[in-house]
């Protein structure tokens, strides 16, 4: 099953910064817009796995 979530992003102050709307803490940094994509992705996988575990 694939699901889609929004991912918020912003520049700010030579950082990008972003979060996940759908999931509450999900949110990271990069100092380029794909390194922050990439560390997005990566937690959004750990907070599902996470969800999923008994």
């Amino acid at each position: 099953m694939k699901r889609s979530f929004t991912a918020v992003i912003k520049h700010d102050e030579g950082w990008w910064i972003g979060w996940m709307e759908e999931v509450p803490g999900v949110n990271s940094q990069g100092r380029t817009k794909k390194e922050l994509l990439a560390n997005l992705h990566s937690a959004l996988r750990e907070a599902l796995e996470m969800n999923m575990t008994p």
